[in-house]
């Protein structure tokens, strides 16, 4: 599975949405996000972990589910 844009994540700091694509650097080592915090949404910050780390997503919630 491949992480989008509106998929969330959570850590110490609190709950943060994805608002742009994730690309990797480093020959794929490295994973760079742009998020925004769900509370505050002119909040906004790069993410980059190492891509071998397991990172937990919430994966957002379709319109098209159910139909």
């Amino acid at each position: 599975m491949q992480l989008q844009v509106g998929d969330r994540l959570t850590d110490e700091s609190g709950e943060w949405e994805m608002i742009a694509h994730p690309y990797t650097t480093g020959d794929g080592r490295s994973t760079n996000v742009r998020v925004q915090r769900v509370d505050k949404p002119g909040t906004t910050e790069a993410r980059t972990w190492d891509s071998y780390e397991s990172v937990t997503v919430m994966l957002r919630a379709s319109s098209k589910e159910g139909k």
